[in-house]
Parts: C-alpha cells; structure tokens; sequence
C-alpha cells in the first residue's frame, strides 16, 4: 500500500508485511485539530477527522459547534475594557429570568449544581468557569458591548444578543475560536489564519504572498553586514493591550486552579478553557491549539456527542506538543 492510501487500505487483512501486526477498529469518535503561530497566524498544524475516505467533512473548518465555556474569557474582556478588574466583585448565586407569556423561566446552572461561591472575585468567576456569574456579568456589561468585542474577534460574524450567547450558546468553527485565542495572546492584535506564505510561478516570480507589509530595504540591497530591516506593524488594534494582558494571565489561572488544571502538564504557560464537561471534550490552548473530540457514525449519519473526559483532550494536546 502507498503512504496517501486511507488507513483503511493501508491497514487492511493482508496489507501488512510479513511479521508485521496491527490492531484496529473504525473509531466510534471523531475528532479536530488547529494548531496556530498567535504571531503571525500561520496554521502549522489541522486536521478535520480521522479519515476522509469515511468522511470528507472537515470539522476544523466547517463544523458548527457551541464554544461553551471556551466563549466565557471575551465576556470577561469586555467587562476589563468597560471599567471592571480582575478583582471586581460579583454575585455568584441562582439566577431567574422570565423569558415571556407562556414560555418557562431561565434558569442557567453551573456543573456542579447547586455549589456557590456568593460574592466572588471576576479571577475566581473564570477560574472556576461559574456560568451564573458570567450570566450576571453579561448582564451588567451588556450583551451589545460582548457582540462587538466576539465580532472583532472574528468568532461569530454576528452575536446573538440573549444572555445564553455570554454562555457560548452561538456556534462557531474550531478555526475560528483558535484565531480568537491567539488574538488574544499576541496582545490583541487582529490576525487572518493562512494556509500558504507565498505562490511562486514557474519562473520564480511571486505572485501571491500572504504578508503584505512594506519593505522597502527588503530587495535589491546588497548585504555587507548590515542588520536586516524592521518591519512594521500594521495590523489592527481590536482590544486595548492591558486589558487582554491580564484576561491571559486569568487564564494561567484556569490551568494553575481551575477547570482546565487537567492539562497543566502540557506546557507551563499553556492557558486553557475546557467546556461542556457533560457531552464534548473541548481543550483550547491559548497559546496555538484547539482540540474537539465527538462522536461519528460511520453510516454517515450526523455526528453525535459522546461523553469523554477532560483527561482524553490532555493526551491528544500533549501528543500533538510533544511531536
């Protein structure tokens, strides 16, 4: 069999050379993969499922999924830029909306039911990924100011105004949350996630190139031991530094105490959100990686959600840090 062959030919009853065994199943979970340079936006690594000849549907691209949890640190950014701080003060309790003539009252839970922290620090509500805190911050904050700040950010092209939306309620593509993170690492800086630097034709003329800033001491310059030259920065502004600066370092908090302490082992200062404890297994690494795990049928049914632990995403990050 031939490198490019799926692995069900490759590993197909006889395939195999002599001595040589395997043991293999069609997997029951499918999963993605986005690994991204926060700097300049380069995907160095994605992939969108286990095998495109059971599947040609790429879920790090074209799956709409529901953030959760891994939505909550831009509504915590948009409280920074409106005045809040890290040790702002909010209740953490049961909360209840009326949601209208005949329909049933809202009434969002955090995971664990049923336990509340009462008056707490914004650090502790992102910690401990309390979604009755953040349902009250949204509220306070004002869920047109956190459209603006998620639709800058490129995550969604237009938010859901409901307080389920600060929830991570919208859908949006593993691609797309991972370019949020690493927008939020490199100091807020708008990034556009590329696949290729630079198309070159056949006589070696450039013809496409992905970055586009001036350089005018870049070509036709004879090097006689001169430094090279500075490029500038031109890309756009979407978040005020200081206050992206310290959602970061909230995070490191998320891996040192919190909800995403499974995966501290990764790397020291790798910050990540884990949500949707009940049905999906999600780990995004601020620094340059999201992982999404779920359920497929092989009969080409849609894809369904399949319980799986936090400790699962951290040994597919740590592989993926590792290689």
């Amino acid at each position: 069999p031939n490198a490019d062959d799926p692995p069900e030919t490759r590993l197909a009853p006889g395939k195999l050379p002599d001595g040589i065994y395997g043991l293999r199943q069609l997997p029951q979970v499918d999963g993605a993969m986005v690994v991204m340079d926060p700097h300049t936006g380069r995907v160095l690594a994605l992939t969108g499922g286990w095998s495109i000849a059971r599947s040609e549907f790429d879920r790090a691209t074209q799956a709409l999924r529901q953030p959760g949890s891994a939505f909550k640190p831009f509504v915590y950014l948009t409280a920074m830029e409106n005045g809040y701080t890290p040790s702002t003060l909010v209740l953490d309790a049961p909360f209840v909306m009326d949601q209208g003539p005949g329909l049933p009252k809202w009434k969002p839970h955090t995971f664990e039911e049923g336990e509340y922290l009462g008056l707490a620090t914004l650090r502790m509500g992102l910690e401990k990924s309390h979604n009755l805190m953040t349902v009250r911050l949204a509220q306070a904050v004002g869920m047109d100011k956190i459209a603006d700040t998620a639709e800058k950010f490129g995550i969604v092209d237009q938010l859901r105004q409901f307080l389920s939306s600060s929830l991570g309620a919208d859908e949006t593509t593993p691609l797309r949350l991972t370019t949020a993170y690493a927008e939020l690492v490199n100091g807020g800086n708008k990034l556009t996630p590329t696949l290729i630097d630079r198309v070159q034709d056949r006589t070696g003329k450039t013809i496409y190139r992905y970055d586009t800033r001036p350089c005018p001491d870049c070509s036709g310059v004879a090097w006689t031991g001169q430094a090279p030259p500075v490029l500038p920065d031109t890309r756009a502004q979407i978040a005020d530094p200081a206050s992206v600066y310290q959602i970061v370092h909230m995070l490191e908090g998320v891996v040192e105490r919190g909800t995403g302490h499974v995966v501290a082992a990764v790397e020291p200062d790798q910050e990540t959100a884990v949500a949707d404890h009940d049905e999906r297994d999600r780990a995004v690494g601020a620094r340059r990686v999201v992982v999404e795990l779920g359920a497929h049928d092989p009969v080409g049914s849609p894809a369904q959600p399949v319980a799986v632990e936090g400790q699962r995403a951290r040994h597919v990050v740590d592989r993926e840090v590792d290689e």
